[in-house]
């Protein structure tokens, strides 16, 4: 199996966090290695002007786009590393208590507020009047994430290396107290989205504890579309556990089938979430791949 065929299964089988990686990857390359090239033909273009947030609201008129679109643009290999590595790490904490639906829409919304936000800023703050700049990267939308996980399960334990066991609260509270400290320094509208994200995340949770779901809205356009694709009439949303006291395990039932095939796939499924992807076999992935199709 080649590494295209590896990488097309991988994003096949692989969760919300999985695919807005790939996502994220392809939005950073792709561009980079075309407008890279084309200055070699004396063509520059300035590609991150078109997709990224301007703190002007006025460029909305002509590039509504970019509401959205600067949350999977990034402008360095430095600067996509690390927000993929914190995408990965706050997701898969999400993922514990809540479905890859309410992640995928919380993650757009989030960057909606963290740019309503951004561009807040300097149209009232008067050190960033008259300042004219532009947002990109999935910082805010990640910051939703890991805000919405630490609202819901605060004391959660975290091994980290070097550091030991530390609770899920700390880490965002240091995160929070980075971006407070940076604020007088430079890009201190996206500091400014990174809080709002934050906050955003730990309302998120708290209403939804309480039967309100922000992100609801656009969850219906998610099943809206989905159903447009799919040909078919999808599930109603719905809301994180019953209990939002303590975070209980959730059981995940399998269904048990007598297609041999199918038993086969279920097999290779669960050995991907005990032991990884890269612990199939040749034939084991081949298989997959072919059953996918």
């Amino acid at each position: 199996m080649s590494i295209i065929e590896d990488l097309k299964l991988q994003f096949k089988i692989g969760d919300v966090v999985t695919k807005l990686i790939f996502w994220n990857i392809a939005f950073f390359a792709i561009p980079s290695i075309v407008f890279g090239v084309l200055p070699l033909f004396k063509v520059n273009i300035d590609y991150l002007n078109y997709v990224s947030l301007s703190s002007n609201p006025l460029d909305l008129l002509w590039k509504p786009w970019t509401i959205f679109s600067y949350a999977f643009f990034h402008f360095g290999i430095f600067h996509i590393l690390f927000n993929l590595l914190m995408l990965n790490f706050a997701g898969r904490l999400f993922l514990i208590f809540f479905n890859q639906k309410q992640l995928l829409s919380l993650y757009f919304v989030g960057s909606l507020f963290a740019g309503g936000i951004y561009m807040l800023s300097y149209m009232f703050f008067p050190a960033l009047a008259n300042v004219n700049t532009s947002l990109v990267g999935a910082s805010a939308s990640v910051m939703a994430i890991l805000f919405a996980t630490v609202s819901y399960s605060p004391l959660m334990e975290i091994r980290l290396l070097f550091f030991g066991n530390v609770k899920l609260w700390h880490i965002a509270l240091v995160l929070i107290v980075i971006d407070l400290f940076q604020l007088p320094m430079e890009n201190t509208g996206g500091h400014l989205s990174h809080i709002g994200g934050a906050f955003f995340g730990y309302i998120y949770t708290q209403l939804l504890k309480n039967g309100t779901d922000i992100c609801g809205w656009f969850t219906s356009i998610l099943d809206f579309f989905a159903s447009i694709f799919s040909g078919k009439k999808t599930m109603p949303f719905k809301k994180v556990h019953r209990n939002y006291k303590a975070p209980v395990a959730k059981k995940v039932s399998k269904i048990v089938t007598k297609d041999k095939g199918q038993q086969q796939i279920d097999e290779i499924l669960d050995k991907i979430s005990q032991s990884g992807y890269d612990s199939l076999t040749k034939e084991e992935k081949e298989f997959l791949f072919k059953a996918g199709k």
